[in-house]
């Protein structure tokens, strides 16, 4: 049984930051990719950053890039997503999955395990 618990959204303003953690459980790092979504009012959820397990390689959606950082703490079996330069347009409910295979990449139907989401505010 896979388990993805999400933490740390809140409400902040506009140029300020948020680190997000996943907590993750059930070998769920055997699997090969990791990932967070997002999903805005109103919109589709998209992915926003990828974290390829077995060669800690990453992709960024363009919308998040130089702005947005995944990362991996195997030991403590936590993925992070360090978002700084937050702007209104991110606000959005951000969910951490997780997929076996490959690519590391792909919309949220192309992933098995959810966590529940954290809402991440970003205010003008």
């Amino acid at each position: 049984q896979v388990t993805l618990v999400e933490s740390g959204g809140e409400s902040v303003q506009a140029g300020g930051s948020l680190r997000l953690s996943c907590s993750a459980s059930g070998y769920v790092f055997n699997r090969n990719c990791m990932a967070w979504f997002r999903q805005g009012p109103g919109k589709e959820r998209e992915g926003v950053a990828f974290f390829y397990i077995p060669n800690s390689g990453t992709l960024y959606d363009e919308s998040v890039k130089g702005r947005f950082t995944i990362s991996q703490d195997n030991d403590k079996n936590m993925l992070y997503l360090q978002m700084n330069s937050l702007k209104p347009e991110d606000t959005a409910m951000y969910y951490c999955a997780a997929r076996e295979g490959v690519p590391c990449m792909g919309s949220s139907q192309d992933f098995t395990y959810w966590g529940q989401g954290t809402q991440v505010t970003v205010s003008s």
